[in-house]
């Protein structure tokens, strides 16, 4: 997106639940269990998703933008064949659009095609979060066939950086969690190669592997600081 489109649109030390590696544990816990049989709940569930920011001039004053805000929140329910990023994996397309431009499309689509492959069970979305003293609310629905939880969200003005959460494991002792909470951190996509807020487009090519976004302007006296925090909340 054109850095004026959205105004830019906009989820270690020991405190890091990095929405990625928050859940490294999760994500194969789940994926043993989908393999080995393990104790599965017996129904779907649905969950509030609540997204609240905390990046600010105080907690990130390095080049701290005008306009800060984050882009509507995109996800789906999956099961372990399928994520909307991950470390050390070149974008998406729809991935890329997002982190660069803030648009849905055409995240959107590759997230309708893991449904309708069975990979995928459910697709949320909202609008964009400007006035950071709100939150970006929506719900998900979760069954044993799609446990996981992925999102992400444009971190605005910004080249490709965005926050999220990657395969957030809903299974706890063979039933529904009843809430989780991660602190979310800022990831580079890897299809632009600016390094400011503000920076021109600079298209990478090839593109870079997907990456902690590790600046100056998220990491403080060598400390990774979390952007937003997540809470999803059984219903």
């Amino acid at each position: 997106m054109h850095r004026q489109t959205w105004g830019r649109v906009a989820l270690a030390g020991a405190v890091m639940l990095a929405a990625g590696a928050c859940s490294k544990k999760e994500q194969k816990g789940s994926a043993e269990a989908q393999r080995s049989g393990a104790a599965m709940p017996k129904g779907p569930a649905e969950y509030t998703v609540v997204l609240k920011s905390t990046w600010t001039s105080k907690t990130h004053p390095f080049q701290y933008p005008k306009g800060a805000h984050f882009s509507g929140l995109i996800g789906a329910s999956h099961n372990a064949s399928y994520s909307i990023f991950a470390l050390g994996r070149r974008p998406t397309p729809g991935l890329e659009r997002l982190s660069e431009e803030g648009k849905h499309s055409p995240l959107d689509d590759e997230i309708n095609a893991a449904i309708a492959a069975g990979r995928a069970g459910m697709m949320f979305e909202t609008g964009q979060l400007k006035n950071f003293k709100d939150s970006l609310v929506t719900t998900v629905r979760v069954d044993p066939a799609h446990p996981l939880v992925s999102l992400v969200a444009m971190i605005a003005p910004s080249p490709d950086w965005f926050t999220g959460a990657a395969d957030v494991n809903l299974v706890e002792n063979g039933g529904w969690a009843r809430s989780r909470t991660l602190r979310l951190i800022a990831y580079d996509a890897g299809g632009d190669n600016g390094t400011t807020y503000l920076a021109p487009d600079k298209d990478a090519n090839p593109k870079r592997p997907t990456s902690r976004a590790m600046t100056r302007h998220f990491v403080i006296k060598g400390v990774v600081v979390p952007v937003a925090t997540l809470k999803l909340i059984r219903r």
